[in-house]
């Protein structure tokens, strides 16, 4: 029994934590990760730094549209659109995070439902391939629920800060902490 035990947990624990990790190296460069650590305390320019990050996605599945069809095209395809899907869901998980801590994002969310039209039509555009069909369908899931996050937050942002001035004084002394008045030393 304790065996089983173990057996399951490592099964249903350890190996989707061990998948999770080797997907995220292979989701991010070096640069991009560096890129988001850089921006973890700010949550707004966490945002954008996601929405760059989705954009150079986009543009390079469009770049390899542009050129001429080449063996293997179809498999990158695939790729980045699992690479385009991992990122745009944990944007999505950030999201869902900062409003439930209701850190003040409503300066990027304009751009992000922008953005997300932008990105939905270029995914939608891309032919049909059974290589990379389900991959696109998945993407744009992502970018469904991403439009549906940032429509909710741009309502629940609005209303709470206009509720509550004071966390709104609160987010911008957080962000930029050289804001706040600093004592006169004679």
């Amino acid at each position: 029994m304790p065996r089983r035990l173990a057996t399951l947990f490592f099964l249903f624990v350890v190996m989707p934590f061990a998948h999770s990790q080797g997907r995220e190296s292979n989701t991010l460069s070096e640069a991009e990760i560096e890129q988001l650590r850089d921006s973890a305390y700010v949550p707004a320019d966490r945002v954008l730094v996601f929405m760059k990050l989705l954009d150079t996605r986009v543009h390079t599945i469009q770049d390899l549209l542009a050129k001429p069809r080449r063996p293997g095209r179809e498999e990158d395809l695939h790729d980045l659109l699992e690479q385009f899907t991992a990122i745009s869901d944990e944007l999505n998980d950030n999201l869902d995070d900062y409003d439930n801590r209701h850190r003040d994002i409503r300066k990027p969310l304009p751009k992000l439902l922008d953005a997300s039209e932008r990105w939905a039509s270029a995914l939608r555009a891309l032919p049909d391939n059974e290589t990379y069909n389900l991959s696109r369908k998945l993407a744009l899931q992502s970018i469904r629920d991403t439009r549906e996050s940032t429509t909710k937050l741009i309502e629940t942002q609005r209303a709470y800060f206009a509720a509550h001035p004071e966390a709104a004084k609160a987010e911008q002394q957080r962000e930029d902490p050289g804001s706040q008045a600093r004592p006169t030393i004679h």
